[in-house]
């Protein structure tokens, strides 16, 4: 079986009580290593995510992710890494003041090619309600300016999106 062709490994372990997951799954008329190298490029990530990374691309490898004007800044350990397909870390953020509670969370991106592109499924498991509460208004904006990217298009303002997303999808009430 070749990388291509070989299962992706099924995400570890269920959530933590109290704990959310996040879904989002988009289409890009690109294939799997371009893709690829738009998630894992520094460069790359630093136009589309907003975010300063370094990445030790590699099963057991570091990543560090500083994001956004508040410098949010998370760490974690890659924990899947199989090129172009999956790319699994954690997402550890120790208390700031946009994010009162710690977040140990999980994300998952999964790369199928399909005909005239590539499906992506991000997952983001294991997410303080209120923490996955905002993800979901900001992520469709990051994933629009992937898009974007990768198309070669001028890319879409960040804070626009999330506020047309908000308006789209109005905060859930518990």
């Amino acid at each position: 079986m070749t990388a291509e062709s070989a299962p992706i490994p099924a995400a570890r372990g269920a959530e933590p009580a109290g704990t959310t997951a996040l879904v989002f799954e988009r289409f890009f008329a690109h294939p799997p290593e371009v893709v690829w190298k738009a998630l894992t490029d520094p460069e790359q990530i630093r136009q589309w995510f907003l975010t300063e990374a370094r990445i030790e691309g590699r099963s057991g490898g570091a990543v560090d992710f500083t994001t956004g004007p508040t410098r949010v800044h998370a760490t974690g350990r890659i924990l899947a890494w199989h090129p172009p397909r999956l790319y699994e870390y954690e997402w550890n953020l120790d208390p700031t003041s946009g994010f009162p509670r710690e977040e140990r969370s999980v994300v998952r991106w999964e790369l199928t090619p399909v005909p005239g592109g590539t499906r992506v499924v991000l997952v983001h498991r294991g997410l303080t309600p209120p923490t996955a509460e905002n993800f979901r208004h900001g992520i469709p904006g990051f994933l629009d300016r992937l898009s974007a990217l990768l198309d070669g298009r001028p890319l879409p303002d960040w804070l626009e999106s999330v506020r047309a997303e908000r308006e789209r999808r109005p905060r859930q009430t518990t």
